[in-house]
Parts: structure tokens; sequence; C-alpha cells
């Protein structure tokens, strides 16, 4: 297991109500949002640090890469969350 910090978070109470019907391990559920917004940071800061240095990925890249992701090269399925 990994070491842990304790910290103090202030949260809305209807935020922590809701958390509280969704989880008895709160201080869980929270790290695990937070390592997801993480990993979702640094995956963009990597794309971006990538097109910087090799030019914006092509709509053939782009396909490969949501078929990768989501199964299918059908951009109608998808929108982009920019």
């Amino acid at each position: 297991m990994s070491a842990t910090t304790r910290i103090t978070v202030t949260l809305p109470t209807e935020q922590v109500a809701e958390l509280r019907k969704l989880t008895d391990n709160v201080s869980g559920y929270v790290a695990e949002a937070v390592a997801r917004q993480l990993r979702h940071q640094l995956l963009g800061d990597d794309l971006r640090r990538h097109q910087d240095e090799q030019g914006a990925f092509t709509d053939e890249e782009l396909a490969e890469a949501r078929a990768k992701i989501f199964g299918t090269t059908d951009r109608a399925d998808h929108t982009d969350a920019a």
C-alpha cells in the first residue's frame, strides 16, 4: 500500500451528501477521482507536447486512435471534448 497524507478538503454540503450515498469510503472515492483527473491532465499535456513537436494529428491518426479507444472509426459516434 502506498503512503498516505491526511489533508482537509472543503466540499459543498450537497456533494458530501451524495458521496456518502455512493460509498462508505469517501477518502478512497476522492483519491480515485483525483488519480483519474491527474491521468487525464498528464495525457492532455503529453498530447499537446507531441503536437507541438510533431505537428497536428492527421485525420488518419485520429481515426486510428478512436478505433483503439472506442472500437470505431465513425467520428459521429463521439464528440471531442476540447
